[in-house]
């Protein structure tokens, strides 16, 4: 798309029902995405304020807009239930709207480390309100088991005992917990209909999955490659240029440098150099943990 502003642009009935409505084509729905302009801090700051100061909704529709491409990538994170993407990605896309809703442009963050919390917030209720099996996350505990159980263990095989002790001490449950949950994200899906007179075919059915990737799928991926780079340039911006040269020398390259080569380098002490890679580390980490909250 051409339109840096989209003050003025409006969408094409076509484009508007594929924004509306992902299910229809989703292939559609992600060109159409990525199509769409990203906006620099600043001009996220001045949209926030435009809407914010002056209940300017198209400033909040443009902010909207040029973050749906970041809704994908989280989406990727739930595939494993089940569910269908383009409804998903529908739930995220509220969530993102619910943030841009409660944006507070002084608090020196991107939308994004903001509104990733409020798009997990609102797919994760999807999930436990649409499937079946999660009825019996009943609890904030059993809940977290059920969205990090598959993380957490070491293959796609059953849970073994001892991997059950281990993963109900990581989550705070009991190790039986772990092995209800993992026997239950085992089951397959399967289709309960009852067969009548009207129709002799309509019998149960067992539905198997295709586990080859998909075109939207594959799309997902570039994505999500994409804006780790993003994530990681991001990160590495909030660094000092001493310490971005330091962590880059000692953690990125190759060829890594030893904190000798760099005291050398930089003309200080051997220690200094390790003081300032340990801070670099922690501002990098605090900068991704608030993305993860």
């Amino acid at each position: 798309m051409a339109h840096k502003d989209l003050s003025t642009w409006k969408p094409t009935s076509a484009q508007a029902l594929v924004l509306a409505e992902p299910s229809n084509d989703l292939n559609g729905y992600l060109r159409l995405i990525r199509a769409l302009p990203q906006l620099s801090a600043e001009e996220e700051i001045e949209l926030a304020r435009r809407y914010h100061e002056h209940q300017d909704l198209r400033a909040a529709e443009q902010l909207v807009l040029c973050n749906l491409r970041h809704v994908v990538p989280i989406v990727r994170g739930y595939k494993g239930y089940g569910l269908p993407e383009a409804d998903l990605i529908q739930e995220g896309s509220i969530g993102l709207m619910k943030a841009v809703k409660r944006f507070d442009i002084g608090a020196g963050v991107r939308l994004m480390t903001f509104a990733s919390h409020w798009i997990r917030a609102e797919i994760n209720e999807y999930v436990l309100r649409n499937w079946r099996m999660v009825k019996i996350a009943t609890t904030k505990a059993q809940r977290k088991l059920f969205f990090k159980l598959r993380s957490h263990k070491d293959s796609l095989d059953a849970v073994t005992h001892t991997q059950a002790i281990r993963i109900a001490q990581e989550l705070g449950v009991k190790p039986e917990e772990v092995l209800a949950m993992d026997m239950r994200l085992s089951y397959p899906e399967v289709s309960v209909a009852v067969p009548n007179d009207d129709n002799e075919d309509d019998v149960p059915q067992l539905t198997l999955v295709d586990l080859r990737a998909m075109p939207e799928q594959l799309a997902i991926d570039e994505e999500e490659e994409r804006n780790q780079v993003a994530l990681i340039r991001d990160a590495l911006a909030t660094l000092t240029p001493r310490e971005q040269q330091i962590i880059e020398a000692r953690i990125l390259r190759d060829d890594k440098a030893t904190l000798a080569d760099l005291a050398v380098q930089f003309g200080v002490s051997l220690e200094r150099i390790r003081q300032i890679e340990t801070a670099a580390l922690k501002k990098l980490k605090t900068y991704l943990s608030v993305l993860k909250a």
